[in-house]
């Protein structure tokens, strides 16, 4: 009531002391430091990876709460002895600094609690008066009110200047001690705390005995006020002090770059392993030593934990130069494929049913309209277990079960991995896409199979059960977590059992020079991975995965350049398991039973077992794999007892007629495939004395169909001849050439013939002597 009747009466008074009352309390902003601040990545362990200056030029850290309880003392006892005890300002303090300044006709001394130093720092450009003072101090008392002391003590050693261009604790203790703040020793604590006082007259490298002397009498200090012993006091004055500044780490720099387009001025605690991110930065420096011998300068490596889907480390590329593209980030930029996607198409297949993992395919020279795949070795195998086509990477096998699939259907399932360089679409790639057509970038890739092997583990761990979200994006941000979606019984993209058949594949690739006897000791690490070359040796990939890790490795130049000896297994793969070296061990994936049915498989001709199937194993194969056909190469021969001829009843007795399983090929997968496999018998002929139809079949070897040739001349200016050649069902039958209907020859047994035709179009045809036929058109350049 008495305050009532005191504002009514008195109420000017009460109006401006009201006015009053709400400017002080709106007097000071919310945000005090507006200053942009560096971006700083640290680990999973919160160790320091690299910081990127802050726009300003200024090493300034972004806000850290947390205050290393020796610079907090070592800062109180040299600033403000009463801190905790004040209400934003010292009025002793004050009077005695205005005493000494007004006795000596100029400001000496200041008198400003720490709480006035940060509003000071916050309110920066403004003249040091009297008036300023009281405004600091005004200022002063209501941050008082609206924060604790702690983060007062925050906000000074986050902004208070270190001399140069180094701007709080935490860059001035990388800066000038090569460490975190919380590692600093006393000595080094105080040197810090004295630091700010004078800023621009005395830091490391520039009037080191005033800075000795200020660091040794807070020392003293410490010591008399009993805070430290006299042990601790004589090591701490026996410091030398830092000579000059040194570089901030740069652990991972190419993460603070992508870092930084989306957090920048941030703190941002990445997933990152620091020790696993520098032991692989040496590897990778190693490495590029003996590449640029080559001139190949560049080089990526990402390592997914495939259970969390984080980033364990992320080398974005070599310590090259700038000439080389030094600080250009590899991880996320297209490349050519190679053959890396091989293993995608091969599990499609299997997760279609279209494929088992020992199906014989075809290794023979082809062509798809214009397009006429090789494999490296620029050899063929006639058949080969799919298996074996991938672990071997062979192309014309890959080209081949690429067109048996289907280019739209195997587009449908890159699309489902999420691929972001795969941006057209099937037709724009045509069946070069399984080569390296397309372009795509090692983090899809790596996510990809991370992916994979990740759906292996959860359907082990959940009773075979899926995720929704199996495919999702890795995280290099520690305060993300993936999320995986919710179980179903129903497939992602492929099955289990798919994945873990071609993982088997994969395992059995062959590993790079000095590594090749890895599975004849017991601790070797079973490892599913594969690399790619891109047509002209710009691009060698190395992918591979354990049930715990993924490595991906990415060589080349970043400008494009093709270099000789640029290929997969030779330059990326000695990285791929240097770093799998690293890593700890890994248990092999569980096989998926529950996507398996065991069941007879033919031993040579790896499709279901035929009746006729003279050799068969019980095999454990993908579900959707009981679709296939049986075995079409096995069939019943009809023999005599010494399966030199065929035979039948009209030639031999029934009883001596001999009934036996033959694996038959087409004579042109024969003629490559005997070459291989030289116990490969076969089908005999017809005895002469037998009544049955016989067909003879012929393929041209060589020209291939549709096929423009090039005639080189040699030293003496001489053209050279071109080879023909075919394979027959019978080699003994005679066979005869003609070119454009002209006769020119004739052969038997070995089917080559020499000629060199004229400049155009030609028409190739072969005639044996049971009257069968085969033509093939040629185009002659000179």
């Amino acid at each position: 009531m008495k305050l009532i009747r005191y504002i009514k009466k008195h109420k000017r008074k009460s109006v401006v002391f009201g006015i009053l009352l709400i400017v002080y309390a709106f007097c000071l902003p919310t945000e005090l430091f507006k200053d942009p601040t560096a971006t700083v990545i640290t680990s999973k362990n919160m160790e320091l990876l690299g910081a990127q200056i802050a726009t300003d030029g200024q090493w300034r850290f972004p806000h850290n709460d947390s205050i290393p309880e020796k610079f907090k003392t070592c800062i109180i006892q040299f600033e403000d002895e009463y801190f905790y005890e004040h209400p934003g300002f010292n009025p002793i303090s004050i009077f005695k600094a205005l005493k000494d300044n007004i006795s000596s006709g100029e400001v000496k001394r200041g008198g400003s609690t720490l709480t006035q130093q940060v509003i000071r720092l916050s309110r920066k450009g403004q003249a040091r008066t009297y008036l300023e003072k009281i405004k600091e101090i005004v200022l002063a008392t209501r941050l008082e009110l609206r924060d604790s002391k702690s983060e007062i003590l925050a906000y000074y050693a986050s902004n208070a200047p270190f001399g140069g261009n180094v701007v709080g604790l935490d860059a001035a203790s990388w800066r000038y001690f090569n460490r975190d703040a919380h590692q600093l020793s006393w000595a080094e604590s105080a040197t810090l705390a004295v630091l700010p006082n004078a800023p621009s007259l005395i830091y490391p490298g520039k009037n080191q005995e005033r800075l000795l002397a200020k660091r040794n009498r807070l020392l003293k200090k410490l010591l008399d006020n009993g805070i430290i012993d006299d042990l601790t006091y004589q090591l701490s004055i026996s410091e030398a002090l830092p000579q000059k500044p040194y570089a901030l780490p740069q652990i991972a720099p190419h993460l603070l770059q992508k870092v930084a387009q989306s957090h920048r001025g941030e703190r941002i605690q990445t997933t990152l392993d620091t020790k696993l991110q520098e032991r692989i930065n040496h590897v990778v420096k190693n490495q590029y030593n003996i590449l640029k011998q080559n001139e190949i300068h560049n080089a990526a490596v990402l390592v997914l934990n495939v259970h969390t889907r984080e980033v364990m480390a992320y080398v974005g590329n070599t310590p090259t130069d700038k000439a080389h593209q030094k600080d250009v980030d590899i991880i996320d930029k297209p490349r050519s494929t190679g053959s890396i996607l091989k293993p995608f198409l091969y599990a499609s297949m299997l997760d279609a049913g279209d494929l088992l993992p020992n199906t014989l395919v075809a290794d023979i020279p082809s062509q798809f309209g214009s397009y006429n795949p090789e494999n490296f070795n620029k050899d063929y195998d006639g058949v080969v277990p799919a298996s074996r086509a991938l672990s071997r990477s062979l192309n014309v096998p890959a080209v081949r079960m690429l067109q048996d699939f289907g280019l739209d259907r195997f587009h449908q399932y890159l699309k489902q991995l999420k691929l972001k360089d795969l941006k057209y679409n099937a037709n724009h790639y045509g069946l070069s896409l399984i080569l390296g057509g397309a372009e795509s970038n090692l983090w899809d890739l790596c996510k990809s199979y991370a992916s994979l092997s990740s759906t292996l583990n959860h359907f082990s761990e959940t009773s075979s059960e899926y995720y929704t979200n199996e495919f999702v994006e890795p995280t290099f941000i520690a305060s993300e977590s993936v999320d995986f979606g919710t179980t179903s019984t129903d497939k992602t993209l492929f099955d289990a059992a798919s994945i873990y058949l071609t993982y088997e594949s994969l395992k059995k690739v062959n590993r790079p020079e000095g590594d090749e006897s890895w599975e004849f000791f017991d601790d070797s690490k079973q490892i599913a991975w594969k690399t790619g070359t891109s047509f002209g040796f710009r691009d060698a990939w190395a992918i591979g995965t354990t049930k715990d890790y993924v490595v991906g490795v990415w060589v080349g130049n970043a400008d494009g350049e093709g270099r000789p000896g640029l290929v997969g297994v030779q330059t990326a793969a000695p990285i791929l398991f240097d770093v799998f070296d690293i890593l700890p061990h890994s248990d092999w994936f569980a096989k998926p039973y529950d996507e398996m049915q065991e069941v007879n498989i033919c031993s040579k001709s790896g499709h279901r077992a035929s009746p006729v199937c003279d050799d068969v194993e019980p095999k454990f194969i993908q579900n959707s794999g009981l679709k296939t056909e049986p075995c079409p190469y096995h069939i019943l021969a009809h023999v005599d007892p010494t399966e030199t001829y065929q035979v039948n009843s009209s030639c031999e007795d029934l009883n001596a007629i001999k009934h036996t399983s033959w694996f038959v090929l087409s004579p042109l997968k024969a003629h490559y495939y005997k070459s291989k496999n030289p116990f490969y018998k076969p089908l005999p002929k017809l005895r002469l004395d037998c009544v049955g139809e016989v067909q003879e079949t012929i393929n041209f070897i060589y020209p291939k169909r549709n096929n423009s040739i090039f005639l080189p001349k040699d030293f003496n200016g001489e053209t050279n001849d071109l080879i023909l050649k075919i394979a027959h069902s019978k080699p003994e039958t005679q066979v005869y050439w003609y070119l454009d209907e002209t006769y020119v020859g004739s052969t038997k047994d070995i089917h080559e013939l020499a000629i060199i035709p004229k400049k155009g179009k030609h028409i190739i045809t072969v005639v044996d002597a049971f009257g069968n036929e085969t033509k093939r058109e040629i185009s002659i350049s000179e």
